[in-house]
């Protein structure tokens, strides 16, 4: 039972209750600063504030059906002190990736994948891009998927993208399925391969893409969902 993110619906009605939910999560917005800002914070610093009222508007902007609440928080949370980094001429806020994140081989057939996402954001959103790679790393982490998992589990085929493509628009256009594979952290192959009459074997061999794709289209990503043409090309 999502429990946690039935009382944050009950939080949007109550202002009472709003006050205890937020009260009760105070652990989670520090935590949560502490990681989008790369230091220590209190709730002295300016940057406590910014997270609290980043949490409020989580809460507020909280949509159900769309997946579970601490992990949609924490993005809006760690956007804000981005923002507010942003704002002050400060550079502590940025997330920083490995260097192992991009590294890529020119002669691998998903390198175009990979500088795609380093051309574009080179291009004026690096910090952006950052912030999204690494709160989507860490919700395929649930899965057992890691980012560079993502370029390397692309399918090649023609055939093979497009049904893979209706896989994950199978998945994003029923809500409740995808909150399901979400609290499962698996794929509801048999579902898919019921309603959708796709070949078992593809969307085994690529649960990973699929999973993937399904999560960035569907959550709030917009750089990697526009630039990550591999997956986003599947909607069309």
């Amino acid at each position: 039972m999502r429990m946690i993110d039935e009382n944050v619906l009950m939080a949007q009605k109550d202002g009472i209750y709003l006050e205890e939910f937020i009260k009760e999560y105070e652990v989670f917005i520090l935590h949560t600063a502490h990681k989008g800002a790369g230091q220590y914070i209190t709730k002295r610093d300016d940057q406590w504030s910014v997270a609290l009222l980043a949490f409020h508007e989580a809460v507020n902007s909280y949509d159900f059906d769309k997946g579970s609440f601490l992990p949609f928080a924490e993005i809006v949370i760690k956007r804000r002190l981005y923002d507010y980094s942003r704002k002050e001429g400060r550079h502590d806020c940025e997330v920083l990736i490995d260097s192992y994140t991009f590294e890529y081989d020119l002669e691998d057939d998903n390198a175009a994948v990979k500088y795609e996402v380093m051309a574009k954001t080179a291009a004026g959103q690096e910090s952006d891009a950052k912030l999204e790679i690494q709160m989507i790393s860490e919700v395929l982490g649930g899965y057992g998927v890691t980012f560079m998992e993502l370029a390397e589990a692309s399918p090649k085929a023609g055939k093979t993208k497009t049904v893979c493509g209706s896989a994950i628009r199978f998945l994003t256009q029923n809500p409740l399925l995808l909150n399901e594979m979400r609290r499962t952290k698996s794929l509801p192959l048999k579902i898919i391969e019921k309603n959708k009459n796709l070949p078992r074997k593809v969307l085994e061999r690529h649960r990973k893409y699929i999973i993937a794709g399904a999560e960035i289209i569907s959550g709030d990503y917009p750089i990697l969902s526009e630039y990550l043409w591999f997956m986003r090309e599947e909607e069309s």
